[in-house]
């Protein structure tokens, strides 16, 4: 459904369009994710931690999981101490600074993540009905965006 159309309303501009169109769409993604993530026990900031974890393949430090968040969030601490809880991660402090925190993401949370790319989320959101060409162009347009408020 076109963006007209989902909220019935008409645009000053092209610009205001696109707008709507990003955050509806976002809105609409998340929305999908969130759902998704609920049969997991799981929030999509809790998701993208442990995904950053996978990706690091070792110990990685708490402020660069921060850095990497998709969704930056002042409430990181709080969610890595529920995948603690769960047993998806460990946390460890540095011997050197115990003010470097450290954490890894576990066999459990592995396992976890190897489920949920089995049931369907990185498919479903890795196909979003685009091709290459226009998934890049998309990209970069959005970078565009991002980059024009730096």
């Amino acid at each position: 459904m076109k963006i007209d159309d989902a909220i019935q309303s008409k645009f000053t501009s092209p610009q205001q369009k696109a707008i709507v169109n990003i955050r509806f769409t976002a809105n609409f993604l998340g929305n999908f994710q969130t759902h998704f993530m609920a049969k997991y026990a799981l929030t999509m900031p809790q998701f993208n931690i442990l995904r950053i974890l996978r990706g690091a393949k070792g110990e990685i430090n708490v402020n660069t999981v921060k850095e990497r968040m998709v969704e930056k969030s002042p409430n990181t601490t709080r969610l890595m101490d529920k995948l603690i809880d769960k047993g998806l991660i460990v946390r460890s402090r540095c011997k050197e600074d115990r003010r470097v925190v450290y954490v890894k993401i576990t066999e459990n949370g592995l396992k976890l993540l190897s489920e949920i790319d089995e049931n369907g989320l990185g498919t479903s959101l890795n196909n979003i009905g685009l091709s290459d060409e226009d998934s890049n162009t998309l990209s970069d347009l959005l970078d565009k965006v991002r980059l024009n408020f730096e």
